[in-house]
């Protein structure tokens, strides 16, 4: 199998974290696709800097447990231009967190759909 360098989703450091649990996996792939719909709209909806900060440190958060780097990376740089943003800047990194959730979602959609074949 040929490995990607920069992967959507890690899926070794997921299988570390599900401990190999194909199950567990796609609970976790699950909820990380329903929470991430979640706080991208919280992000859009957010009218102050707190609500602001905390979509993007718990969409982090939730990224890095599924080994989604990129959107980790994303939500990162979402919570350093809370104090000292524009809101065009917001709106350039939200549409960049759009794209990497959406290809995230689709690069798990191909992985459950795998992990189905497979059984």
């Amino acid at each position: 199998m040929v490995k990607v360098k920069d992967p959507i989703i890690d899926f070794d450091h997921l299988r570390l974290f599900t401990e190999g649990d194909p199950n567990l996996e796609r609970d976790v792939l699950g909820i990380f696709v329903e929470q991430a719909d979640i706080w991208i709209r919280n992000l859009e909806d957010s009218r102050d800097k707190k609500s602001w900060a905390d979509a993007a440190h718990t969409l982090k958060g939730s990224a890095r447990g599924v080994g989604a780097w990129r959107i980790a990376e994303i939500c990162e740089r979402a919570e350093e231009l809370v104090d000292s943003s524009t809101p065009t800047e917001r709106s350039i990194t939200l549409g960049d967190l759009k794209a990497a959730v959406a290809a995230a979602i689709q690069c798990i959609d191909l992985h459950l759909n795998a992990l189905q074949a497979a059984e």
